[in-house]
């Protein structure tokens, strides 16, 4: 069955690369106008190339998801260029405090809560109230991670920042569901882009990291579109609170 999103409005966070990036190609060929959105102008505009003519608009938007100035311009932009936002993918996130729990700073937790739990959160206040009040619905997909699932090593500020996204998301679902907006979470495992570069350009932290996974490769940003897809469409109508974690069977 051929997954559709015609004619919706969508914004991708992070969606100039990386799982961000294939995600936008999944919606775009199925027929959505996607607004992605990172601080580089440059690799927004080099992707909105490379996907133009697959199906529906691609709109390059500068914004560093961590200032909130730069988050309502995000919407402002959309609203007035595509129309009322359907679907919403969360997908930016940093992480600066790899290394001992006991290192972790004042400074270190303010930015990952600021960009990972605090943008999402502001995106969803700018963007669900008027989903709730057109009454078509709409769908939330916040990425997560499945170290929100299991203390990743030497992880502690981002296990924490999924974790609490991953409550987040459980809460929304619950709260939006009878106005018809669904709020859905994929945790992927080790994807090979450059955000997580730390955990696979390494060939001892790779071999290491893929003999605890059944399925011994590196995941590909293009094995979380599809569930990204169906969690964008009507296809998922009866779908709501859930965490799709896609590992290579890591947490199994």
């Amino acid at each position: 069955m051929e997954i559709r999103v015609d004619g919706k409005v969508a914004i991708v966070t992070g969606g100039g690369r990386g799982i961000g990036k294939a995600i936008t190609r999944a919606l775009v060929a199925g027929g959505a106008h996607v607004a992605i959105a990172s601080r580089k102008m440059d690799v927004l505009e080099a992707t909105a190339k490379e996907f133009a003519g697959l199906g529906g608009k691609i709109l390059p938007v500068a914004c560093h998801v961590g200032k909130a100035s730069d988050i309502d311009n995000l919407v402002q932009t959309v609203e007035k260029e595509l129309g009322p936002v359907d679907i919403l993918v969360n997908n930016s996130a940093t992480n600066i405090g790899q290394g001992p729990a006991l290192s972790v700073t004042d400074d270190m937790l303010d930015k990952m809560i600021e960009v990972n739990v605090k943008a999402t959160l502001r995106l969803i206040r700018l963007t669900v109230p008027k989903m709730i009040d057109r009454g078509k619905g709409g769908s939330i997909i916040n990425i997560v991670s499945i170290a929100g699932l299991e203390p990743q090593p030497g992880g502690l500020l981002y296990s924490f920042t999924k974790a609490g996204l991953i409550m987040m998301t459980r809460s929304w679902a619950r709260e939006f569901a009878s106005s018809g907006v669904r709020v859905n979470a994929i945790a992927p495992g080790l994807i090979q882009t450059d955000f997580s570069e730390y955990f696979w350009k390494n060939e001892e932290n790779r071999h290491i990291i893929l003999g605890m996974q059944p399925i011994s490769r590196l995941g590909q940003p293009e094995d979380i579109s599809p569930i990204a897809l169906y969690l964008a469409s009507d296809v998922s109508s009866f779908t709501t609170g859930q965490v799709f974690v896609i590992d290579g069977g890591k947490t199994a």
